[in-house]
């Protein structure tokens, strides 16, 4: 593409960025005449790394290379670097980021054939009057108006503080602490349980930039995830890139992706349908233990070696992802696998049968406490139209493909790191879980205002049965769909 002018760098600003408004900056990118550049997805995709970073907000194309060390959630404004943003920045930014963005402003899209799958459109629900925008309007106020930081919030420390105490003793109680396997057992089920607490409340919050003001700090609890064997980087393009931007999009959303054919799994009635399908609700309770097993030792390989997880094109590392992602890797290997293999009083045989142990249960929790969320009866799946849209606006795709449980419940607001309280957490991933008890009656006050259906469960058991039940029903060849466009 065409190189850019530079930077009025003379213009007054505010946090290093400039003040012109969007207008003045688009026509002293003109020349005047009013008429933007126009860039297309393959030219963006080129400028993908920290040092050159490029991406696309609503049809428009900014260069936000210089943002990148002022940043404030860090190694967040690269996870989808040279692609389409419009989603992730959407929901985790204010509403005032607009203006900060407008200043880095290069340019306008130019959609080619075969972009039907790199730039996916919602309806434009970030305007006055429509359901998202008065939610982020509500919310804003909220924390305004009881000067709360969205990302910081005290009971969040204290059970980080728990959760790696848990880890660490529960780990070494394990492996090293009795020669008595029943006890080691006890330990490694409980060891299983604080690995899950980590999946699901400390990193997950932090992977989502949601965790604190100081961006060292929120690297080091997304790391804790590559502390128990998987990689955050890995985790953030499956799941920040591909699942929370695309909820529940057929072919796109890699949480519900499955194979042309012979796939273990079906989700919905647009998958291919086997034979095996209508068992899938009953062996997909044993299949559900190999999740932790099939993260740590398979699928962050595959992603690597491939390039891709399902939909999502992964981003290449930077030379520190690299260092972390390999490091990382081997200082698990290192404390979970050579280091009871050499010390521990346990044969190998039962050393294996504690680590399944472990495995299964961080496994089975992590699997039932996300899955209860997307893959129920009573949520949709959507299907990209042939021009790649989706008819509907992006808020209220997210309340209509999530399902909370246990409103109310402080012991499973905790343990489930707040994913009782799905809708709040897809409508504002940015903020730290423990705040979402508060904001989910914000936002169904909105959505009753809108008319929009609400979908809560009174109990996680109430919600894993339907997700079982959704299971049987979709396995069979003739289940009647809940698919829109």
């Amino acid at each position: 593409p065409e190189k850019m002018p530079p930077r009025d760098i003379t213009a007054p600003s505010v946090g290093g960025v400039s003040t012109l408004d969007a207008e003045a900056r688009i026509m002293s990118l003109t020349g005047g005449a009013g008429a933007p550049r126009k860039h297309t997805a393959a030219e963006v995709e080129v400028h993908s790394t920290p040092e050159d970073l490029w991406v696309i907000v609503h049809g428009k194309v900014y260069d936000v290379t210089t943002f990148v060390p002022r940043h404030p959630g860090g190694n967040m404004i690269w996870v989808k670097a040279g692609g389409d943003c419009t989603q992730l920045f959407d929901s985790y930014h204010p509403l005032k980021t607009q203006a900060v963005l407008d200043k880095y402003y290069i340019g306008e899209v130019q959609r080619v054939k075969g972009d039907e799958d790199k730039i996916i459109e919602y309806k434009d629900d970030m305007k006055k009057g429509k359901f998202y925008m008065d939610c982020k309007v509500a919310v804003e106020r909220y924390f305004k108006d009881t000067k709360q930081d969205p990302r910081v919030h005290v009971e969040m420390y204290i059970k980080t503080a728990v959760i790696l105490l848990g880890v660490v003793v529960c780990n070494y109680c394990t492996f090293f602490l009795t020669s008595s396997f029943l006890v080691s057992a006890v330990f490694a089920a409980l060891h299983g349980m604080w690995k899950a607490e980590v999946g699901v409340s400390i990193q997950h919050d932090a992977n989502h930039g949601a965790y604190g003001k100081n961006r060292g700090f929120l690297h080091a609890m997304q790391l804790t995830l590559d502390a128990v064997g998987a990689s955050s980087f890995m985790w953030r393009q499956q799941h920040v890139v591909g699942h929370h931007a695309y909820t529940n999009v057929e072919g796109i959303d890699p949480d519900i992706r499955c194979a042309p054919e012979k796939d273990i799994r079906r989700v919905n009635e647009h998958q291919p349908h086997e034979g095996y399908h209508p068992f899938q609700h009953v062996y997909l309770f044993f299949a559900y233990g190999l999740l932790s097993f099939k993260s740590c030792f398979a699928d962050d390989f595959n992603a690597w070696a491939s390039g891709r997880i399902g939909w999502v094109k992964v981003a290449a590392f930077t030379q520190g992802e690299s260092a972390q992602f390999w490091g990382a890797k081997a200082v698990w290997a290192a404390y979970y696998l050579a280091l009871p293999a050499m010390y521990s009083p346990h044969s190998f045989l039962r050393l294996a049968a504690l680590i399944t142990i472990t495995e299964v249960v961080t496994g089975w929790l992590l699997a039932f406490m996300f899955q209860v969320a997307h893959v129920v009866g009573d949520v949709r799946f959507f299907q990209l139209s042939e021009e790649g849209k989706v008819n509907l606006g992006w808020g209220e795709s997210q309340l209509y493909s999530s399902a909370d449980f246990a409103h109310g419940s402080k012991f499973w607001m905790h343990f489930s790191g707040g994913l009782n309280y799905q809708v709040a957490h897809h409508l504002f991933p940015g903020v730290c879980h423990c705040h979402y008890p508060a904001l989910a009656p914000i936002i169904m006050k909105v959505a009753k205002e809108y008319g929009l259906e609400y979908a809560i469960y009174p109990t996680f058991w109430a919600a894993l049965t339907a997700h079982f039940t959704h299971l049987k029903n979709v396995g069979q060849k003739t289940y009647v769909p809940s698919l829109q466009t």
